[in-house]
């Protein structure tokens, strides 16, 4: 595909788009509607034909406030109680590191990464509540702090459980434990 100047473009395979500003063979500059000018490989991008996909954002339409307030949660007023017994049971362990989930990771961007520990969070609380195993701890590493914090969102989506640090002496500051609360009955 021919790009020429102030083209409106999209990046194949990320959330970007922007103008072209500088065009270098099959090198391309792209002024990102971010603010931010980035090069890419001529494949990388496709060309956009009007303003109306440039309209289209990842919030659909919704205030940034209103995405955040999605992923808030109400807090809950009096969590229940839970007994000594209940505290010391052994937890379920799930290691988020990418390289306990994967064998390599040669050709896997850094979002393809956290998806990937991020359905395996997911899958294994599905698991634990499924099997009505009350304490499960994720570990995830200290890191820049991104898998703990998108942790912390998926948690939040969830009723009938609450999340803290997991002990420090046992796994150190990278790791969040999960108790979810079982009915009496079943």
């Amino acid at each position: 595909m021919k790009f020429e100047l102030n083209d409106l473009v999209a990046v194949l395979d990320d959330d970007l788009s922007g103008t072209v500003t500088k065009i270098d063979g099959l090198k391309i500059t792209v002024a990102t509607t971010n603010g931010f000018e980035l090069m890419f490989e001529a494949n990388e991008l496709v060309k956009i034909k009007d303003n109306q996909i440039m309209d289209r954002s990842v919030f659909s339409g919704k205030s940034l406030e209103s995405v955040l307030s999605e992923k808030e949660t109400k807090k809950r007023q009096n969590p229940p109680k839970i007994s000594s017994k209940e505290r010391t049971q052994p937890a379920m362990e799930v290691d988020l590191h990418i390289n306990q989930l994967v064998k390599n990771t040669r050709g896997m961007q850094n979002h393809e990464m956290l998806n990937l520990q991020l359905d395996t969070a997911k899958r294994r609380l599905e698991f634990a509540f499924q099997n009505r195993i009350q304490r499960v701890v994720f570990i995830h590493g200290v890191g820049e702090g991104v898998l703990k914090l998108e942790l912390e969102y998926l948690f939040k989506r969830y009723e009938g459980l609450k999340y803290y640090d997991a002990n420090y002496q046992k796994y150190g500051q990278g790791a969040t434990e999960v108790y979810i609360f079982q009915s009496k009955t079943a």
